[in-house]
């Protein structure tokens, strides 16, 4: 009970949802001198510390509480589809310093576990450190199962899918280590960073592949093995039916991914071989790229609008490569949302785009690496 009723508090004032004695009490549901002992407790071993006091409607402030940014350290860790970040942060959530390694997923994965390895030792040493290296995050471009923080095929990391990844990569750097998909991270940053206060919220990723994150009443939900939020899978019976990358046809990722889009354009005599490729022809202004994105643009609008009627969010946020099209981008999605659902269930919808931060990803890494020390 001491271990829960501590990690409790320290998550509801880290989130800012509890600041003050009265609030962690109400929030928690802790007596008032339960409450009292642990916040002790926490502030004696440096994991908060008092902070500015607060109106307390009457008589004297309450008296504030805050994390300590520097009690601990965090790595977090982003594997992007042509190179890696590795950046250390504080528990503010502020970058310390980074490093940048290349990256070739098809290649053992031994060798992409080496180059992080290196990046954290070199963090590890870096004079920006505030604090000892507590935890890992780690954010990669594949379904995660999230029983055993294993890659899960079919996936783009060939060769992933029977390491166990927290493992291996915990023995080479002696840290504990956390293991998500990129898209649940992305949507867990953008949260955090831009709409801390909308409860129920998903973040869909338009990239070369397509993912969804999803937040309900401020909690990620993977479901029971890791795969909520798969949009890129779901079928709309669209014709001609693309053989899909995971075997199956007619998905909506192989109508409207960068991958998709890549291999269409190439058939038009385009270089072209992913998202990045896509949207240099889109600034270009190529006329076949132009028009498969505003086609691509429909499709994701359709599954958006299956989303936003199962889950009913208060915030739609759209992000990745293809986002970069902007309001090109949110018009099919917009038309096909407004068009298919409810009118109670759009009332009051925020349909977004994501800003482009280079950080977002191993933020949301590093975010993952914190619950370590929440826990």
């Amino acid at each position: 009970m001491r271990k829960d009723a501590g990690a409790t508090i320290y998550h509801l004032v880290r989130m800012g949802i509890a600041t003050t004695q009265r609030e962690i009490e109400r929030e928690s549901g802790l007596s008032r001198g339960t409450a009292a002992q642990r916040i002790s407790e926490l502030v004696e071993t440096g994991l908060l510390r008092e902070g500015e006091a607060r109106p307390s409607g009457g008589g004297r402030p309450a008296r504030g509480y805050a994390i300590n940014p520097d009690y601990r350290n965090v790595v977090g860790v982003d594997l992007g589809e042509r190179m890696g970040r590795a950046c250390l942060f504080d528990l503010s959530a502020r970058i310390l310093d980074e490093q940048v390694f290349d990256l070739d997923l098809r290649a053992d994965p031994d060798t992409t576990l080496g180059r992080i390895a290196k990046a954290t030792d070199a963090l590890a040493r870096s004079p920006q450190r505030t604090a000892p290296i507590a935890a890992l995050g780690l954010s990669v471009p594949a379904p995660v199962d999230v029983s055993t923080s294993m890659v899960a095929m079919p996936s783009v990391m060939y060769g992933w899918d029977n390491l166990d990844i927290r493992a291996a990569l915990g023995r080479r750097i002696g840290l504990p280590v956390r293991v998500d998909n990129d898209v649940n991270l992305l949507c867990l940053a953008e949260h955090r960073s831009n709409w801390p206060d909308c409860r129920n919220f998903a973040f869909i990723k338009i990239g070369t592949g397509i993912g969804c994150g999803i937040m309900v009443e401020g909690r990620l939900v993977r479901g029971g093995s890791g795969t909520a939020g798969d949009l890129g899978h779901v079928q709309h019976g669209i014709q001609p039916a693309p053989l899909c990358r995971c075997g199956k046809e007619g998905c909506t990722e192989a109508h409207a991914a960068g991958w998709a889009l890549a291999r269409d354009l190439r058939a038009s005599g385009f270089d072209c071989q992913d998202a990045r490729d896509v949207m240099e022809l889109w600034l270009r202004g190529e006329p076949e790229a132009l028009n498969l994105l505003n086609r691509g643009s429909r499709v994701l609008g359709k599954v958006s609008a299956d989303l936003v009627a199962i889950l009913n969010p208060e915030v739609l946020v759209i992000g990745g490569q293809l986002a970069r099209a902007g309001e090109a981008m949110l018009a099919g999605v917009r038309e096909l949302i407004y068009k298919r659902c409810l009118p109670l269930a759009t009332r009051q919808l925020v349909i977004a785009l994501a800003p482009e931060p280079e950080d977002l990803g191993v933020r949301g890494a590093a975010l993952l690496a914190m619950e370590e020390i929440a826990a």
